[in-house]
């Protein structure tokens, strides 16, 4: 390894005691615990292997943040062939000939085309089969899952997610007695503030049992249950009546490249004669080609999610007719979002652990690191647009 990588800005721990020392100050370490860890990256070379490895606990790592941009931003050196058939002679020496290691229970590999109403339910119930318990160990008591908004001047989670409800409201304009379709209704905190504050009726929807066997039992304790109806519905099933007004708060994601243009062309068939539309979602601002955001999060956290740009959600509203009215960037609400959420997990930590499984806590230790990363890089950013249907 010392040879390959003259350069090193990492150490590397051993099973069997012996390290690699890193070359420069103030790098992670990352502890290979088995000769399974190697048997992984050998298998599923690159982001998956190393994936698989740490989430089983073969592979850990001193400090996650620092690893993450470790990843992000270290270029390996050019192999000649003599050095890859060293490296690889190597690694079949520690592993031993073995057969190839299981994947992962926590795993999950969709199959069939992308975005179908079937593959689409199966990948959100994935994300949240983890259970109502385990995302109220880091979301804040509305149990809001969506970048907060902190510009205003909060100082709590909760302020800055009663901050973003109360924004949203004010973009739409709503008004009592208005129609408003909450796309993607998560728990249904938009759908309660709106009807609360508002007196607007809301139909909530989201393809989770899970979410809405507690959101509706939240509306029950509001006593709004007759102006907010929750429900297990895609947004292709949903036939007749014009809304006032829509809310799409962390749904486009989910929505792909494939569907953009259905996804939109619907809402606008949803939508009244000046009728208003909020799109809240991230976008990515680089990594225009990818078509998900890397093999761990298509296999660990967010199957077929992928942001797109803001310049193509923008174009599917166009062709619909639809007029684009206000854009606002918020990534840096985002970031602190993230590090709120991420130090609420690492605190109950072992009760994620109970709730879900050895496995999925490690995933999501990562991954709400990485995904803080991809906002303080400038990967992805998060807007709210405001349109309207002309009338």
């Amino acid at each position: 390894m010392k040879a390959a990588l003259p350069r090193r800005p990492f150490a590397v721990s051993f099973w069997d005691g012996t390290r690699v020392e890193a070359t420069e100050a103030d790098t992670p370490t990352f502890a290979i615990n088995s000769p399974e860890a190697l048997a992984h990256v050998l298998r599923a070379p690159g982001e998956l292997g190393l994936g698989r490895a740490y989430v089983l606990g073969l592979l850990d790592v001193d400090d996650i943040d620092k690893a993450l941009r470790l990843v992000d931003t270290f270029e390996s050196p050019k192999l000649s062939v003599a050095q890859v058939a060293r490296l690889g002679a190597a690694l079949v020496a520690a592993c031993g000939v073995v057969r190839p290691p299981r994947p992962p229970a926590s795993e999950l590999r969709l199959t069939g085309e992308r975005h179908t109403v079937g593959r689409d339910r199966r990948a959100v119930r994935y994300h949240y089969n983890a259970g109502n318990e385990f995302f109220a160990l880091f979301l804040d008591t509305s149990m809001t899952y969506s970048c907060a908004y902190f510009q205003g001047g909060a100082s709590t989670l909760e302020e800055a997610q009663q901050a973003k409800l109360a924004l949203v409201c004010r973009k739409l304009a709503l008004t009592e007695g208005e129609r408003l379709l909450d796309v993607g209704c998560g728990w249904g905190s938009f759908a309660i503030h709106a009807a609360r504050h508002h007196g607007v009726r809301v139909l909530g929807v989201t393809l989770s049992d899970r979410q809405v066997e507690l959101g509706r039992e939240r509306v029950r304790e509001e006593g709004l249950e007759d102006l907010v109806e929750l429900r297990v519905a895609d947004y292709r099933e949903l036939e007749g009546g014009q809304f006032d007004a829509i809310s799409s708060i962390g749904m486009v994601e989910h929505v792909g490249e494939e569907r953009i243009d259905l996804y939109m062309r619907t809402l606008h068939g949803l939508l009244a004669p000046g009728g208003r539309l909020l799109n809240h979602g991230i976008a990515k601002l680089m990594d225009f080609d990818t078509k998900d955001e890397g093999a761990f999060s298509e296999r660990f956290v967010c199957p077929d999610g992928v942001p797109l740009p803001l310049s193509r959600i923008e174009a599917a509203l166009e062709r619909t007719g639809m007029v684009t009215r206000h854009v606002e960037g918020l990534p840096g609400d985002y970031a602190e979002t993230l590090r709120h959420w991420t130090d609420r997990y690492e605190a109950r930590y072992d009760d994620a652990v109970r709730l879900a499984g050895v496995e999925r806590a490690r995933v999501w230790r990562v991954y709400l690191r990485a995904a803080r990363q991809g906002f303080l890089t400038g990967w992805a950013s998060v807007y709210q647009v405001l349109a309207d249907r002309p009338g």
